[in-house]
């Protein structure tokens, strides 16, 4: 079943934008927009991605990135003024 609704389109700063309906309120904070062959401007709902999504979408950390090389300096001697004369 398709539900169609008069939207209205106005300007938002240097953009356009459009007044979505009650109708079609949804949850998601960002959508899709893409354009047809025809004009016609689809919308989607962009789905908020799990952690375990975006773990899965991340490249692995090269063996340099994983465990950099790390010059282990000894520690530079500290006067804490504890010396009794």
């Amino acid at each position: 079943m398709n539900v169609v609704k008069i939207a209205q389109v106005f300007n938002n700063g240097r953009s356009r934008a459009i007044r979505i309906p009650k109708e079609f309120e949804f949850e998601a904070d960002q959508v899709e927009i893409s354009m047809n062959e025809n004009g016609d401007l689809l919308v989607h709902p962009v789905k908020k991605r799990s952690l375990l999504e975006l773990l899965a979408s991340l490249e692995p950390l090269s063996e340099e990135d994983w465990m950099p090389e790390i010059e282990d300096y000894p520690p530079e001697p500290v006067d804490l003024g504890w010396d009794e004369d």
